[in-house]
């Protein structure tokens, strides 16, 4: 099934916007969402151990708190698209900006676990509404000529949120002479850690008053000469603003949201594109990836390697992370996406076949752990290979499949289940990770292996090429 003619693109579209610079300023703007998104997801990995022992908790109760998050995380995923449509773009950014401050207050200064908890699944709130608000936002913004390589934005803004996180946190580390809950000032190190994403946080809410609404939604509650203006300032004089709001009128007019049952082949079944959708999701998150993220600095102490350390492996994963991702978006539309996958694949069960090997060999329990210097050096090239091979593949390829392989009258509700197969499975490994890890690292490792081999015959036989394919074309 395909969708109508597009309307010619009027003349002047694919020029250079003549305030090129205002509309990377407005993208960047709206991307600190993806920043924060980053950020929040990240920062608790810092203060993972200090929170088991300011309240004697074990793996189970702190799993929870660190899941936690990811609870809150499908709440404002859920709920951001249509509060969007309702109040706009740039109040949902600012509600998620209000979120973010008072999770990062509420986390730093938490009277018990219960409600640090709380704040946690608030600052998942926040979370999703970003994830969801920013892209839709600059995607409506972008002159078209631009959208590609501007939506690129919020990804990196993501990865780079997860970087500063793990910076911050152990330039904190260091003025507390390396421990998680010495003294800063008053407070103990994890919790300005926490804290820290106040700073981040206001000046995003103040960024989204420095931006304009998305025509889109200007259009859509009749404002018309606004939205004119907006379209004007972001595509340019040359572009003829008549026909760019009839345009837009007209996709909204053709425009119908696809409902679950959409998605059934059957009376009790999905349609088979959906299971991929799904199967992409969930293998993208059951290598293991945010175990990293998450728990990366008490994966290392854990190890017998110190917090100061520790803290330093998990900014430079990040880098690692950053870098892995400007290759994938340099080469998913030279080489493909499944070829980027299929390199990801091999290469995340290789470094996490390492990783096992590796910790196998660790000794002693509580807090007399160490590991033989080769096998330690090993792990640590292993989890920075892990973190490589997952960045410049499924990282990005992932959300680029989801975004094309879908039929124009199902993708948003096919995305919906998928993204929300892809939180599940997030929690499913963020809460049980620390069991894992006392039980056994190193068939945690394993676990994890397997399914990045699972995923290489799931790519071959399953997934479809999109690469240089209108969307009119996925059926």
């Amino acid at each position: 099934m395909t969708s109508p003619a597009q309307p010619p693109a009027p003349e002047g579209r694919k020029a250079r916007p003549e305030h090129l610079g205002h509309v990377i300023f407005i993208t960047a703007a709206a991307a600190m969402g993806g920043f924060l998104f980053g950020y929040d997801s990240s920062v608790i990995n810092g203060a993972v151990e200090a929170i088991r022992g300011r309240f004697h908790i074990g793996s189970e109760a702190l799993a929870q708190v660190i899941a936690g998050a990811l609870i809150g995380c499908a709440i404002g995923a859920t709920t951001a698209g249509r509060l969007a449509d309702r109040i706009g773009r740039i109040r949902c950014m600012q509600i998620a900006a209000v979120l973010f401050t008072i999770s990062a207050i509420g986390s730093a200064l938490p009277f018990a676990l219960w409600d640090l908890a709380m704040w946690r699944v608030l600052g998942g709130v926040a979370i999703g509404m970003a994830s969801v608000i920013g892209p839709a936002y600059i995607a409506e913004v972008s002159p078209p000529a631009y959208r590609g390589r501007l939506a690129s934005f919020q990804q990196a803004a993501i990865v780079i949120g997860i970087a500063v996180s793990q910076l911050v946190n152990w330039g904190i580390l260091k003025l507390a002479d390396g421990d998680q809950r010495g003294k800063v000032a008053g407070f103990e190190a994890w919790q300005w850690m926490l804290g820290a994403m106040v700073i981040p946080a206001i000046v995003y809410g103040l960024l989204s008053f420095a931006i304009p609404e998305s025509p889109r939604f200007l259009i859509s509650v009749g404002r018309i000469d606004q939205a004119r203006k907006v379209l004007a300032s972001v595509e340019g004089k040359a572009v003829n603003l008549d026909l760019r709001v009839a345009e837009i009128q007209e996709a909204m007019r053709r425009e119908r949201k696809s409902t679950f049952r959409d998605l059934m082949g059957g009376r009790f079944t999905l349609l088979p594109i959906v299971w991929i959708g799904i199967g992409l999701s969930v293998f993208q998150q059951l290598v293991g990836i945010n175990v990293i993220f998450y728990y990366s600095s008490s994966l290392w102490q854990s190890v017998g390697i110190d917090p100061s350390s520790s803290f330093f492996y998990s900014f430079t994963t990040s880098i690692i992370n950053i870098i892995g991702t400007v290759i994938a978006m340099a080469f998913v539309d030279r080489i493909g996406r499944k070829p980027l996958a299929l390199i990801g694949s091999v290469g995340m069960a290789f470094s996490l076949g390492v990783a096992a090997w590796a910790f196998s060999s660790k000794t002693g329990s509580g807090e007399d752990i160490s590991m033989p210097d080769t096998q330690g050096t090993v792990a640590l090239i292993a989890a920075h290979s892990f973190v490589l091979f997952f960045a410049l593949s499924w990282g990005v390829v992932v959300w680029v499949l989801l975004g094309e392989m879908f039929p124009n009258r199902i993708r948003a509700a096919a995305l919906g289940v998928a993204a929300s197969a892809q939180w599940v499975a997030n929690w499913a490994i963020t809460v049980s990770f620390p069991t894992l890890s006392d039980w056994n690292l190193s068939g945690a490792y394993v676990m994890y292996t397997i399914f990045a081999v699972l995923s290489i015959p799931f790519i071959l036989k399953w997934v479809p090429e999109t690469k240089g394919k209108a969307l009119e074309e996925m059926g």
